[in-house]
């Protein structure tokens, strides 16, 4: 079962959703607030990313070595839609978030976080998403969408959806031929738990297969 091609806010105005990697019909609701997580957690928003239109606000602490090299993410989208910041204080990383999600000006926003946060930010993330919703839908804009992407297993409280990447076992006992990983949906407000199984082709693109061992809930 996959999330539906559209969420209707309180609005009532119904937002396209944001297709995930593999061709599978999969979708994140728009207004709202999703969490990525598990050792992929970047491929996915990357790979979720170039399917998307827009500019994209991707926001890291300044204290953390690690940050996206746009250059190296030029065969998936390109480099001149990011947008970077890097706040220098911790509160400041789901201030900036909250902000750009009321905005309504930047159809994605992404917060790499080192912890997932409690309920009450998310809340706030999701308030100011709507509301950011309907400023873009005056405007003919595409509602913006949040993304937190968070270590290990995640676990924020009050997301609309937990996504989990890891790379994926090789089919071949010599060498992998191909990137693949193992894309699991742990939480959903309108879906169960599942998983796929998703293959970079030599075109680039990514294609996805269920995976039909059961999958303890999380």
């Amino acid at each position: 079962m996959s999330l539906p091609l559209h969420h209707a806010p309180l609005g009532g105005h119904p937002h396209p959703a944001q297709p995930l990697p593999g061709g599978l019909g999969l979708g994140l609701a728009r207004g709202r607030v999703h969490e990525f997580c598990g050792p992929a957690r970047a491929a996915l928003a990357v790979l979720t990313l170039a399917l998307s239109q827009g500019p994209v606000l991707w926001i890291s602490a300044s204290w953390v070595p690690d940050r996206p090299y746009p250059p190296g993410l030029a065969g998936f989208l390109h480099p001149g839609r990011l947008v970077f910041a890097r706040p220098r204080r911790p509160e400041d990383l789901l201030w900036t978030m909250e902000e750009a999600l009321r905005s309504g000006a930047v159809p994605m926003v992404l917060a790499d976080l080192p912890a997932p946060p409690p309920l009450t930010p998310v809340r706030r993330l999701h308030l100011a998403a709507e509301a950011g919703a309907e400023t873009a839908l005056l405007a003919g804009d595409l509602p913006p969408l949040g993304l937190i992407l968070t270590p290990a297993e995640g676990g924020a409280q009050g997301v609309e959806s937990r996504w989990h990447l890891a790379p994926a076992p090789s089919n071949s006992s010599l060498y992998a031929t191909r990137p693949a990983w193992v894309m699991q949906r742990l939480r959903a407000r309108l879906a169960p738990p599942a998983r796929w199984r998703l293959e970079g082709g030599p075109d680039g693109n990514v294609t996805g297969q269920p995976l039909t061992q059961p999958l303890a809930t999380t």
